[in-house]
């Protein structure tokens, strides 16, 4: 037998990407349950693989929004290729997250706000993928963020406030912006912005830049405790940085003694609700454990916003062990696992030094 094949980075993007989809699954279904319920339900050890409904593991809003925030940098990418203006994704990723809002039962003409402007309706392979029409508990300060865009046409930033939000729907979402730039620095900024659309509280947005940082650098084979510690010095660079920084060392400090009970992690680092635990239980459990399995079991098994905590665990082992580590009775069953699938490669073909220049993918991709 020769020795295993190193993991590359292509496989490491694929496994963020597929891995966030598969903890979002597994949470999911326990998302709203304390670890109690989820002890009574499924045993003493909690959830220990995918609950199916029709033979698959349904996703959330988690999986949906992260893909319409890659769908979204793809398109970017593509537009700064044909006609190099600036180096910001944030306007093409607002632009996918309407047609994300779309998708929640909003009609185009009301939630296309400008874009709506220039086609009856919204364009490219993504939005005709039916299964992404069903309504996966949206978090409300996304749908209301988004109504606000599609109504004032005004982008939110960090700067431009429209909330008080630290939900954790924009770090649970960030992961793919990983691919923006070779920059660690430009890509927390760009996965600042993308937060910050729908979340006005640091927290809510910084929380979404250590994600991608971390996830940057573990595609690199960089080691995670450096990946972490250089996540954590562009994280200081922020105004209202604080909290988040108080809880990123705080999980870290965790990992070190291995896994524990859901009621010492709920203990330490809270239950996820918000964007710095979600990030901060995500990044313990994949940290904390040898093996990817055992990490999002670890990060779903606790009385706290499940779903997203196995996102970002997801997101972070993915990156670190590969696609090779995702069990692969747990891919089978995962819902629109092909769609996913082919939405990473489609990037890692976009942001390759070769990326395709025929008619169909701007097709596929419209660049505007």
């Amino acid at each position: 037998m020769g020795e295993p094949t190193a993991v590359d980075p292509h496989e490491r993007f694929l496994g963020s990407v597929l891995a966030g989809a598969v903890g979002d699954a597994l949470g999911f279904a326990v998302e709203f349950s304390d670890i109690a319920a989820i002890r009574r339900e499924h045993g003493e050890n909690g959830i220990t693989e995918p609950v199916l409904r029709d033979g698959l593991a349904r996703i959330s809003d988690d999986t949906q929004m992260m893909l319409f925030t890659l769908e979204g940098l793809i398109r970017a990418h593509i537009a700064r290729r044909l006609r190099p203006v600036d180096n910001d994704p944030v306007p093409e990723v607002q632009h996918a997250y309407l047609r994300w809002y779309h998708t929640q039962n909003q009609p185009w003409a009301e939630a296309g706000g400008p874009y709506a402007r220039h086609l009856r309706e919204p364009d490219g392979w993504l939005i005709r993928t039916a299964g992404l029409f069903n309504t996966r508990a949206p978090g409300s300060t996304c749908m209301s963020a988004l109504a606000n865009f599609a109504r004032t046409h005004r982008h939110a930033t960090p700067e431009h406030r429209i909330n008080d939000s630290k939900g954790c729907g924009g770090v649970m979402r960030a992961a793919p912006v990983a691919v923006w730039s070779n920059d660690p620095a430009e890509v927390f900024w760009a996965a600042v912005g993308t937060a910050a659309l729908t979340h006005s509280h640091p927290s809510g947005y910084l929380s979404a830049g250590v994600l991608a940082v971390v996830v940057h650098q573990l595609i690199r084979d960089v080691p995670i405790a450096e990946a972490v510690r250089l996540a954590r010095e562009l994280l200081m660079r922020w105004r209202g940085h604080e909290e988040q920084l108080r809880l990123l060392d705080a999980a870290v400090e965790l990992a070190e003694k291995g896994p524990v009970s859901p009621e010492e992690l709920q203990a330490a680092l809270g239950q996820g609700w918000v964007g710095e635990e979600a990030l901060a239980i995500g990044l313990y459990a994949a940290t904390a454990t040898a093996d990817l399995r055992t990490a999002l079991l670890l990060s779903v098994n606790h009385s706290g916003d499940s779903d997203s905590t196995g996102m970002v665990c997801g997101n972070i082992a993915g990156a670190l062990h590969g696609t090779r580590a995702v069990p692969p009775e747990w891919l089978r069953t995962l819902e629109l696992r092909d769609v996913i699938e082919a939405l990473a490669r489609d990037a890692l073909a976009e942001f390759s030094p070769g990326p395709p220049t025929d008619p169909a993918w701007t097709h596929r991709y419209p660049a505007w």
